[in-house]
């Protein structure tokens, strides 16, 4: 069984913050006194027993290390496991939690309201209420902005609630005017929007079409984060919203400069299509953009890191992130070899409290 390593505990400095940690919800089962009376029915007659999303199946290797496994249920069902390997051994102050459960991609939009709400209430009261150090993120229907708001509004009066869930595929890119009222929810409540990778299922998940594999949705959701971060640019919703925070989560990090160089050189060519973009989009992105640190997907060399890391300002864009109980990292190795304590320090507490100002608020 692998272990922590005491190195490792040494850096995660006081205050530390693990934005990334994934919660499983067992199955609707445990959401249905979470359910109003009406949709708790229609769970039960419909015999709707589950609805997880496709991006990690619960017995794929990636999906959970071996010594994060608790021996019963679904990866991340089991509280007494992420608060040991989360937060009592790495030192972690305070850790953000995500439910990506299939509430925000049934066709029914109100039944996926139903769903969220439930997700909500059931992280409310079996997690946050249950350990003190834990922060949610709100699951909202993406399939219709108004009840996405309706439920951003109800979460906001709980200050435990620090950042707004989206999927990065859905059915049209995240630009699009069609969800603005959920960024302005966001931005009229503190918060971020966090992209998690996941899809609904209805469209193809890459670029090419269907893959054969789960390796290949896998590694193709870092494409769609990407096709995600053009749409934000170009549509106009940062210029719209100029304190939106965008975090984007298991997107991996070592793609950015490259991803950054190509946006800047086509928006030159092409500025004319959009004149509200006043900035260059490295620049727009570098102020609205935080990536979480798990994958990161470069080799195990401080050389490469630190020529990697001079090409955009990782002091301010990176979140320290386990991704428990995803399997990214061996033993306690939960930050690249070369990572400076001075560094450490920043990704793990100073540009969380900064990216989430709730994070401030609940503690107080």
């Amino acid at each position: 069984m692998t272990t922590t390593s005491p190195n490792t505990i040494a850096m995660m400095s006081a205050g530390s913050v693990d934005c990334d940690v994934h919660i499983g919800v067992p199955d609707n089962a445990a959401l249905l006194p979470y359910l109003e009376p009406y949709w708790r029915e229609q769970v039960t007659s419909r015999g709707i027993e589950a609805l997880d999303l496709a991006t990690y199946p619960p017995k794929n290797p990636l999906s959970c290390r071996q010594d994060w496994k608790s021996g019963k249920g679904k990866p991340g069902t089991d509280l007494g496991v992420l608060q040991r390997n989360v937060l009592d051994d790495r030192g972690v102050a305070l850790a953000i939690c995500h439910a990506v459960y299939g509430g925000q991609v049934v066709l029914n939009a109100d039944l996926g309201a139903a769903i969220c709400k439930a997700v909500n209430r059931w992280v409310r009261e079996e997690w946050l209420d249950k350990e003190k150090r834990l922060r949610s993120s709100i699951v909202v229907p993406m399939q219709e902005p108004a009840l996405a708001v309706a439920e951003i509004e109800h979460c906001a009066a709980d200050s435990r609630f620090v950042q707004v869930l989206l999927l990065a595929s859905g059915d049209m890119p995240l630009g699009k005017k069609y969800y603005w009222p959920i960024y302005e929810a966001a931005v009229r409540y503190n918060m971020p929007v966090g992209i998690h990778p996941g899809h609904a299922g209805r469209f193809a998940p890459t670029y090419v079409g269907w893959p054969s594999s789960h390796l290949e949705d896998y590694a193709a959701q870092s494409q769609s984060l990407q096709g995600q971060l053009l749409s934000l640019l170009y549509e106009g919703v940062f210029s719209q919203f100029p304190t939106l925070k965008v975090v984007l989560m298991e997107s991996g990090v070592s793609w950015l400069p490259g991803f950054c160089w190509r946006a800047d050189n086509t928006w030159r060519a092409m500025r004319h299509e959009v004149p509200w973009l006043d900035r260059s989009p490295s620049e727009t992105l570098h102020e609205h953009l935080r990536l979480t640190t798990q994958p990161f997907d470069v080799p195990d060399d401080p050389a490469t890191l630190d020529a990697l890391l001079q090409q955009f300002p990782a002091e301010d864009m990176l979140l320290y992130a386990s991704d428990f109980p995803h399997f990214h990292f061996e033993g306690g190795k939960v930050l690249p070899c070369g990572i400076s304590h001075e560094l450490a320090t920043r990704i793990a507490v100073r540009n969380p409290v900064e990216t989430y100002p709730r994070l401030s608020e609940a503690s107080a």
